[in-house]
């Protein structure tokens, strides 16, 4: 018997699985609460796939006659007002993940954390690429689930990048492999407390069992402790510790140690992949490659043959000795603190956007005299340089827009020198996303 399924968002999630919906002969009701959408030309992407409506503006209890489950995209706030109308006709609601995985099949890998997912989800999807047939890779890195999940096979294998948006909504969601990289603060405007933070992203793992496995990063405390409360087989990595069961550095070797046996994987120097936080992107991604049954020989030529995805730490060119590099992934502190650290020497930083309530301290200070001039944008550019200056850092200047950042950095630069964009902010207000602003900033690049 098919089901009546409120689609909330109209964005690319909400299509996608709108259309996902439609193909297994459900009915579709889209709904977005901005009345000022065209309704016929949403429509119109859906003429003849099955039964479809939109429905726009405010969501009224009589909408919701014979709706059966609502899926919410992952931009839409559980605070948001349909929300509670919803709850109150006990109409359950799923992310768009959670439909996704109710009609998928075959292995599924998911990756969480605060920093890194992009960088890990692409890596580990290149080594699945480099031993199964049919692989898709999906989730935040770009693709939605629900565009893929219907092609899936028993024999194929899916790599996930899962935001916390995305956790929130999930009933039965279970990765045969899950990994968490890292929780340090971010969306703390949705998600308010920490704790709450941390509740969500460690519930990729809250239902997967003994024959499961989950990847933690053992220098993160909060992992650390959550690493024995859950129930799956748990594998560590480390870059700090020498760890007798796990992966860790010794060296500049990225090593596996394992039921007292030692195995040297790979130098660093070998990848192509810059900072120490990439070193544990690269561990996360071989643990998470091995437990999935792939072949060391295999891991080892994807990872030294991987380059770093586009808007995280990507060099974009050389000019008049200058080197620019584009970090528009770096959407809070914790990871702009990582880009800074990979920058090789005196570096030129453009920062600021959308604030999501973040703390900038400990990004500041981790400037240890590498930063020698701050170029600020948008929302938090006076938040950004008032924090600066209670820690010493006064090398600040504003921009309009990022034509005028890229050339006040070139102007200031000198040879050796490395310009990075790693704004520790949203893109939000100026730009529709990172990937524009990253797109933009290489652009002005390009024609200095």
């Amino acid at each position: 018997m098919s089901q009546k399924i409120l689609v909330a968002g109209s964005g690319k999630s909400g299509i996608a699985a709108s259309r996902m919906i439609l193909k297994t002969g459900d009915e579709v009701v889209l709904y977005d609460s901005n009345d000022a959408l065209n309704k016929d030309e949403l429509s119109e992407q859906f003429k003849g796939e099955g039964s479809f409506s939109v429905l726009l503006g405010e969501l009224k209890k009589e909408d919701l006659a014979g709706v059966d489950l609502c899926v919410i995209s992952p931009g839409i706030s559980l605070d948001a007002p349909f929300v509670a109308v919803l709850n109150e006709e006990n109409i359950p609601i799923w992310s768009e993940i959670q439909l996704a995985y109710h009609h998928a099949r075959g292995k599924l890998l998911a990756i969480t954390g605060t920093n890194g997912k992009t960088t890990t989800t692409a890596l580990t999807g290149e080594i699945m690429k480099a031993f199964y047939d049919h692989v898709f890779v999906v989730g935040n890195i770009g693709i939605p689930y629900t565009e893929e999940a219907l092609k899936t096979t028993e024999d194929s294998v899916t790599v996930a990048e899962i935001s916390s948006f995305q956790l929130e909504t999930i009933t039965d969601f279970r990765p045969h492999v899950s990994a968490i990289l890292n929780i340090t603060p971010d969306h703390l405007n949705r998600h308010k407390t920490m704790d709450c933070y941390i509740k969500v992203k460690e519930s990729i793992t809250k239902n997967q069992g003994a024959e499961d496995s989950c990847v933690l990063n053992y220098d993160d405390p909060v992992l650390r402790a959550f690493g024995s409360t859950v129930k799956s087989k748990v594998v560590f990595f480390s870059s700090r510790e020498a760890l007798k069961e796990g992966y860790c550095l010794d060296g500049d070797m990225i090593i596996r140690n394992h039921e007292g046996v030692r195995e040297d994987i790979v130098s660093v120097h070998e990848l192509k992949l810059l900072g120490r936080h990439n070193h544990e992107n690269v561990m996360a991604a071989i643990a998470m490659a091995v437990e999935a049954k792939v072949p060391m020989e295999v891991i080892k030529k994807a990872v030294c043959e991987f380059k770093a995805v586009e808007h995280r730490i990507e060099y974009v060119a050389e000019k008049s000795g200058v080197k620019y590099y584009n970090d528009s992934k770096g959407t809070n502190p914790d990871a702009a603190i990582q880009a800074v650290k990979a920058m090789p020497g005196p570096t030129i930083l453009i920062a600021g956007g959308y604030d999501k309530e973040s703390e900038y301290d400990e990004w500041i200070e981790s400037f240890d005299g590498k930063v020698r001039y701050m170029v600020l944008l948008g929302q938090t550019r006076e938040k950004i340089a008032e924090c600066a200056a209670r820690h010493g850092f006064t090398n600040v200047m504003y921009a309009e827009d990022m034509q005028e950042a890229v050339s006040v950095c070139a102007s200031y630069a000198n040879n050796g020198d490395y310009v990075l964009l790693s704004p520790a902010c949203a893109s939000w207000g100026m730009f529709k996303c990172y990937e524009e602003r990253g797109e933009i900033f290489k652009e002005c690049v390009r024609n200095l």
